[in-house]
């Protein structure tokens, strides 16, 4: 017997939040409803927390890493999962109706629809999840045995498998990973997996690139204090690395990818940049005469999921080393602003 109510963490106002007494949410006829054992805290979620969100309306429910048990069926419901069922969510859902969709290519869907914002997220007790979100395949059966809370961020993997598959990472790559947060970490993790052959990182910050040791990085740059391009350069015997990846809203960071950059090589643009400041002075002519692939990438498709879960249950992505902090729902604020504050890799709350 599922409760009437349920407690769920409300934001109202940018930096206003605070977890609530609110009713369970009904199903949707075709839907489920789970009961959430965890979910994790991202990146987009704190820019929600501080300056509010363009596709979200307050008071609000938000929290998209997800992964629960089936407590509830729609009344109509008829896929493959049952009562007892433990599931990760990829929180997409696709038109399917779009040209990109109907090539396949479901993470260019123009019309995709997103849980924490189309419909309330997962920072709660349950949460229900809508028909839509059933229909292409990217909400799986988490792997047997995997910690609730990683297969939580099977979500934030999928966007780099994507990442690093549309930039044919593999063996015997340089790659430099600017941003050390918990997308950075996972790409070190995921160029490890794919073949590459040195990983470098680069950040700001000492206590980041100290957390990014974890994941055994071949270097660790701070870029406030050395020449970024010039410690590649020296690092890569002044041929450029194959692959870099920025993982940083930094606009300078794309800038320096260019510029560091062996000939034929792969710039994966993974960051966004802020709306105010998107353009940030790329040499096309360094893209041009080294004939460099600025790729862009954001989103990920049902594959991409699939291939993230059996990282995390591989132990190919270390998600006991992604995840340093798990609170409570009822210590939100607390879990919420060690990341605000920059002190944690990926924080996952656990109803």
């Amino acid at each position: 017997m599922v409760n009437t109510t349920m407690n769920a963490m409300v934001i109202r106002a940018p930096m206003d939040f605070a977890v609530e007494t609110t009713p369970v949410p009904e199903p949707e006829a075709g839907g489920l409803l789970l009961k959430v054992l965890a979910c994790g805290l991202c990146g987009s979620d704190l820019r929600t927390l501080r300056s509010g969100h363009r596709k979200v309306t307050f008071p609000w429910i938000i929290g998209h890493e997800i992964c629960g048990d089936v407590v509830a069926l729609g009344a109509s419901y008829d896929g493959p999962w049952q009562m007892g069922d433990r599931l990760a969510v990829g929180p997409l859902a696709y038109c399917g109706v779009c040209d990109f969709c109907v090539e396949g290519r479901h993470e260019l869907c123009e019309n995709y629809r997103e849980i924490a914002q189309a419909w309330p997220g997962g920072f709660a007790d349950y949460i229900a999840i809508p028909e839509a979100c059933l229909r292409l395949g990217t909400i799986l059966r988490a792997p047997e045995g995997l910690d609730p809370a990683f297969a939580a961020i099977s979500e934030p993997v999928s966007s780099c498998v994507h990442a690093q598959e549309k930039g044919q990472v593999g063996l015997g790559d340089t790659v430099v990973v600017i941003g050390t947060g918990p997308i950075g970490c996972t790409h070190i993790s995921l160029a490890r997996a794919r073949g590459a052959q040195r990983v470098f990182v680069a950040d700001i910050v000492d206590e980041r690139l100290a957390l990014a040791e974890a994941f055994a990085p071949d270097a660790t740059i701070n870029s406030a204090r050395v020449d970024l391009v010039a410690e590649v350069r020296r690092l890569t015997h002044d041929k450029g690395a194959d692959v870099i990846i920025t993982a940083t809203p930094a606009p300078t960071a794309s800038v320096q990818a260019v510029e560091m950059a062996r000939k034929g090589g792969r710039i994966l643009i993974f960051g966004g940049l802020p709306k105010d400041n998107s353009k940030p002075g790329v040499d096309l002519n360094l893209v041009h005469y080294n004939a460099l692939h600025i790729i862009g990438t954001t989103t990920f498709a049902p594959r991409h999921q699939r291939v993230a879960l059996d990282l995390l249950a591989s132990g190919r992505i270390p998600a006991d080393k992604l995840v340093t902090h798990r609170f409570p729902l009822a210590d939100f604020r607390a879990g919420a602003q060690l990341a605000l504050d920059g002190q944690a890799l990926k924080v996952v709350f656990l109803p």
